[in-house]
């Protein structure tokens, strides 16, 4: 009789965390997967497109003074009316991740290309695999391909600010 008490209790138990799990996994809005990006996404790509061969400057958020990697992002959503964070650690967790698969046009891009909060880059994905970002000291913006080793391995996190 106790034996039974015990199973009747625990599986109540059990019941009850199962019931409360699921009604939690309801209440998070998850992020749209694929598909086309919205026009407002698309925008910012072409805007970031207009920078290409422009040259990269640490700190630079403009055509005219150059762009670093967040620069170039905040610069691009900002001239089609968007916010986005202006620092590479902040734009890495803004919006809602979602998977390279589902990846579409304006997600941002976050790699691990060093150690610490100054090891992370981020770039603008542009659609076929690719994406736009400013490299580094000495580089230009540019278009990368992500079935590069270096950048497939490096990507850590695909965010989607633009629903």
């Amino acid at each position: 009789m106790r034996t039974l008490n015990w199973r009747l209790w625990r599986n109540m138990a059990l019941l009850l965390v199962c019931a409360v799990l699921l009604t939690a996994c309801g209440a998070f809005r998850s992020a749209p997967d694929g598909g086309p990006a919205p026009e407002s996404a698309q925008k910012v790509v072409k805007t970031a497109y207009t920078q290409m061969g422009n040259k990269y400057r640490a700190g630079g958020a403009s055509p005219q003074k150059g762009f670093d990697c967040s620069g170039l992002i905040w610069w691009a959503y900002r001239q089609n009316g968007l916010k986005v964070p202006r620092i590479t650690s902040d734009q890495a967790s803004a919006g809602q991740k979602v998977s390279l698969s589902s990846a579409r046009q304006g997600d941002i891009l976050v790699f691990r290309t060093g150690s610490g909060p100054r090891g992370l880059h981020t770039g603008i994905y542009a659609g076929g695999n690719s994406f736009i970002h400013s490299p580094r000291r000495g580089e230009n913006v540019r278009v990368e391909s992500l079935d590069v080793p270096y950048w497939r391995n490096s990507l850590v996190a695909v965010r989607r600010v633009v629903y």
